[in-house]
């Protein structure tokens, strides 16, 4: 190959291998996911008829940054605030799931007679479905914008956090072949802690640089800049000893939350389309036929407990959360394949040797066959709903609207000691994750650089108290915030239980907070308990007055909300939680193709046959709220639209028209370019524009008029035609021929000589030539 890298003829390979398949694929209506794995194993291993990949570290490297992309793009499209409203169902469901997955993996492992750590393992891979197969399934469906994905994402986000915990417990069972519970909580605090402090500091700085530069940026910036954020977290993540996949999900959540979400997804799409294809086609090259012969009753059995079994238990688990029955249907349904994640456990039993060599093949397989199911699968969940609902009963129809009305309604806050306590904790979490955070890194970057250029006890005394200056308003946080709120204030009145919790809490966070301040006083002045004790007293009483560090805390949390909530906030409003089961807000861009495109909002159909208001129109830079009935609808409008979540999926098809060519071959146009000389003989000669009929008999056009060797271009209607001009004008061909008539009607006496049809070009063509003549 002349030198040239085989990760060109690799990518060569492919690309236009998974071009071909997935333009077949389309052909046949089929999802393209499946094109790209029907592609990987044309080129993979085990197909001999056909060219195969040579570097096949490489494309694992393009395959990883396909991940990497599938799932900041999934991060920029579902925030941690949807995560969060989810995470209930998401936590039920993982769990339903996690207890009847395991349990039926192992008992299918003792069927076949497999080892218990076969069955252990095998039983792991089962629980986790893939993000990166639904997530391109939505994309295959055009289901990313239903509301009931929001539901599915948070499971598969819990889902992957479940695999990190289960990696851990797999990796302690293979090593000492029993269960350590130490390290379990070690890695899920560990977890909890980088999870908090990236989410809030990403916010608290990433959407503020953003504003600073906002006026400098460019398409080209936004991108370059996005993508190395992603790939900054993508490091930060594998050094904490979590996967790449969880830092882009990360970084991608935290942009979801600035203004430039929508942009930076348009713009990084294509780049996830081109890496997502490598990855998909990677899962295609480990299908190997001989497995799926040699092994073809486990695979089938697996297969369809997969398909059957885990479909059930996720559905089972959104039910149980709350969710109603056909939101639970079209949820589970999704969640009938397993992937990455299965593939990364499997690896982690073959490199501590304790499962068979054979495991591994089987779950690729397993999650070829499931893969290549899924996007039937959840087309099949509105059918089998429609199916099953005139059967059920009425009375368990009710007993479910009761129970998810029910569910729903004791999930509301109160003012109460329990809710009271579970904020207290939630920020005592919060806080404790900051201050720890940033302990460690006055510890590891700011003491040796104090102590390089300040020797003794003074370089002690600075390090303490440049440590105790950052971790100022958040030692006043955890200490005396909340003390003397309204809320604080209700509880304290009601009852000496109250009180009695309330001083406990209190006490607790102050000694906390005296505790960390004592901790960095002694890690830098090596006195004695008592003495150190002291000035850390100190030190906190002058923090319960300090201002300094009330208002420093104060400027911090306004700065985080203010970029957590930038982007909700230019929304027209927003829908209360209490209506949020029957309406919710959707913006969606006007296709050109749109019935409605230059239709007043009085004449659509948006109220009369959808029951849908628009809330606001957004043309350009400016929004129109509450826009007029009167207002037109204009192609690229992005409108916001508020109703029912079955009506806005009705309507998106009259709105949202995709093309059905990427490109659309127009008739050749008939318009050429002609031109023609005037003489002193001439009909028009000393004639204007105006008055010559160009326009109003012959409907052609002068475009620019040829005078001794220079050119006037779009003459104005008052220019005369002077001897020896070359005027050049478009028309069509029937109007050519027309003027050649009016020749012998003497209405213009043209020469045939004259009329230059050996000039005439396409007009599409016209202005590249003027601008040569020119």
């Amino acid at each position: 190959m002349s030198g040239l890298p085989a990760i060109f003829f690799d990518l060569a390979l492919i690309l236009v291998t998974a071009g071909v398949t997935t333009v077949i694929f389309k052909w046949l209506k089929q999802p393209l996911v499946l094109g790209y794995i029907v592609a990987g194993f044309l080129i993979g291993p085990y197909f001999t008829y056909f060219p195969v990949i040579i570097d096949n570290k490489s494309v694992e490297v393009w395959s990883e940054i396909g991940m990497v992309f599938l799932l900041f793009a999934l991060g920029l499209e579902f925030s941690f605030k949807k995560i969060k409203q989810v995470g209930g169902i998401g936590l039920i469901t993982v769990v339903t799931e996690l207890i009847i997955m395991t349990t039926t993996g192992f008992c299918i492992g003792k069927l076949l007679g497999w080892s218990q750590m076969n069955c252990i393992f095998l039983g792991c891979m089962l629980s986790i479905s893939s993000t990166t197969i639904i997530v391109k399934a939505f994309d295959d469906l055009n289901l990313k914008k239903e509301k009931f994905t929001g539901n599915v994402i948070g499971v598969l986000v819990m889902e992957d956090l479940v695999a990190v915990l289960l990696m851990v417990i797999l990796s302690t069972v293979s090593v000492s072949k029993q269960f350590d519970g130490t390290e379990l909580i070690y890695n899920l605090v560990k977890l909890v802690f980088f999870l908090i402090i990236w989410f809030i500091s990403g916010i608290f700085l990433i959407p503020t640089i953003l504003k600073w530069v906002r006026k400098l940026m460019t398409e080209e910036t936004l991108v370059v800049f996005s993508v190395g954020l992603c790939f900054i977290m993508v490091v930060f993540a594998n050094y904490a000893g979590f996967s790449s996949a969880l830092g882009a999900f990360i970084m991608g959540s935290i942009l979801a939350e600035t203004l430039e979400a929508e942009t930076i997804h348009r713009l990084i799409n294509p780049i996830k389309n081109l890496f997502g294809a490598v990855f998909f086609v990677s899962v295609g090259t480990m299908v190997d036929p001989q497995i799926l012969v040699n092994y073809a009753i486990p695979i089938i059995i697996i297969s369809l407990t997969v398909m059957i079994v885990k479909t059930f238990s996720a559905t089972l688990g959104i039910l149980i959360s709350g969710q109603g029955l056909k939101s639970a249907i079209r949820s589970g349904f999704c969640f009938c394949q397993i992937g990455e994640f299965s593939f990364i456990i499997a690896t982690l039993g073959l490199n501590f040797k304790v499962i068979d060599s054979y495991l591994y093949p089987i779950i690729v397989s397993v999650s070829v066959v499931t893969t290549f199911f899924t996007p039937y699968i959840i087309r099949l969940a509105t059918p089998f709903y429609n199916c099953i609902n005139p059967h059920i009963p009425e009375s368990w129809k009710k007993a479910l609207n009761n129970y998810s009305s029910g569910f729903k309604i004791n999930n509301e806050k109160t003012l109460n000691i329990k809710t009271f306590l579970s904020i207290q904790l939630k920020n005592l979490i919060i806080y404790a994750a900051i201050i720890i955070a940033i302990t460690l890194l006055c510890f590891i970057f700011l003491d040796p650089f104090v102590v390089k250029h300040i020797s003794g006890i003074w370089g002690g005394i600075t390090s303490s108290a440049v440590t105790l200056f950052i971790l100022s308003p958040f030692l006043w946080a955890m200490a005396f915030k909340y003390n003397i709120s309204l809320t604080t204030k209700k509880l304290l009145a009601n009852n000496s239980f109250n009180r009695t919790i309330i001083f406990v809490i209190f006490f607790l966070r102050y000694m906390i907070a005296l505790s960390v301040t004592w901790l960095v006083i002694s890690h830098d002045l090596h006195y004695t308990f008592w003495i150190v004790l002291a000035i850390a007293f100190g030190f906190s009483v002058l923090l319960m007055f300090s201002n300094h560090a009330m208002k420093l805390y104060q400027y911090a949390e306004h700065r985080f909300l203010d970029n957590l909530n930038k982007r909700q906030t230019q929304a027209s409003f927003v829908i209360p939680d209490i209506l949020q089961e029957n309406f919710h807000l959707e913006k969606i861009i006007v296709s050109p193709n749109s019935q409605v495109v230059g239709k007043r909002l009085m004449d659509t159909v948006f109220r009369s046959k959808f029951n849908i208001s628009i809330v606001s129109i957004e043309r350009g830079n400016t929004v129109y709220d509450l826009p007029a009935k009167e207002m037109f609808i204009y192609p690229y409008d992005k409108i916001t639209v508020v109703g029912n979540d079955e009506k806005i999926t009705a309507l998106k098809p009259i709105i949202e028209i995709e093309r059905k060519y990427l490109i659309e071959e127009r008739k050749n146009s008939d318009m050429n370019l002609h031109n023609m000389h005037i003489s002193a003989q001439h009909p028009i000669y000393h004639v204007s524009l105006k008055n010559s009929g160009f326009r109003e008999i012959y409907n052609a056009m002068v475009i620019a008029i040829e005078r001794k060797g220079e050119f006037i271009l779009n003459p104005s209607a008052t220019s005369i035609f002077e001897d020896g001009d070359i005027v050049w004008f478009v028309c069509d061909d029937q109007t050519a021929l027309n003027i050649q008539k009016n020749q012998i009607n003497r209405r213009f006496v043209f020469h045939e000589s004259n009329f230059c049809t050996n000039k005439r070009i396409n007009i599409n063509n016209m202005i590249l030539i003027l601008k040569n003549l020119n």
